[in-house]
């Protein structure tokens, strides 16, 4: 049974996993995972009349996506796959229903980079179209966080990234004129880290 969840889904991102079990893109077609690496989130996509696209600023991820992608999916087209930055996505308005944003927002520079980055996947999608993304926050261990750039903390864990709020969170979902088809979630890791699950429909 393992092997087989394994084969089916690869080592998705649980909370994807989620939505993916309550049948929530069962109508999307064109999906594309933005910081795609090696295509750990899109094996049940490719697998299941998809249309997945994906973007990577590492060429290497991207080519082994390719790989992946030949391998479960071989009528994906290669070109769907680039060398690409979340703040500079090569393709027009309203093209996707569904984008995946898993651990990659957090990478942000600063306010204004994040927010780039944000409204440059939000573009892309569809009216009607779903953003899943997991990222970063202070949320549960505000007091164990350092600042040390403009929204960069230095998190118990040694590493650096940039973090978000739920107040922040829900101020772009107003600003977006988006609505969440998940309650925020928040997994707290032994107060060294959190990660939040933040998940939009586009009106």
């Amino acid at each position: 049974m393992q092997n087989n969840l394994q084969l089916l889904y690869g080592n998705i991102d649980i909370y994807l996993f989620d939505q993916l079990l309550k049948g929530r893109f069962n109508d999307c077609h064109e999906v594309i995972d933005i910081g795609c690496g090696g295509g750990r989130n899109l094996h049940y996509f490719l697998q299941n009349g998809f249309e997945v696209y994906g973007i990577d600023p590492d060429a290497r991820a991207i080519e082994h996506v390719k790989q992946l992608s030949a391998l479960l999916a071989p009528n994906n087209p290669e070109l769907n796959f680039v060398v690409a930055a979340a703040e500079q996505l090569p393709y027009v308005d309203d093209s996707f229903d569904l984008a995946i944003c898993s651990a990659i927002l957090h990478f942000a520079r600063d306010h204004a980079h994040f927010d780039t980055m944000l409204r440059s996947v939000w573009r892309v999608l569809k009216p009607g179209g779903y953003l899943f993304a997991r990222l970063a926050s202070d949320i549960g261990i505000e007091d164990l966080v350092t600042l040390i750039g403009d929204g960069v903390y230095l998190l118990p864990d040694g590493s650096t990234r940039y973090l978000v709020n739920q107040e922040m969170l829900l101020r772009y979902t107003a600003e977006l004129g988006a609505e969440l088809f998940e309650p925020i979630k928040t997994t707290n890791v032994q107060n060294l880290r959190c990660m939040t699950t933040w998940c939009l429909k586009k009106r």
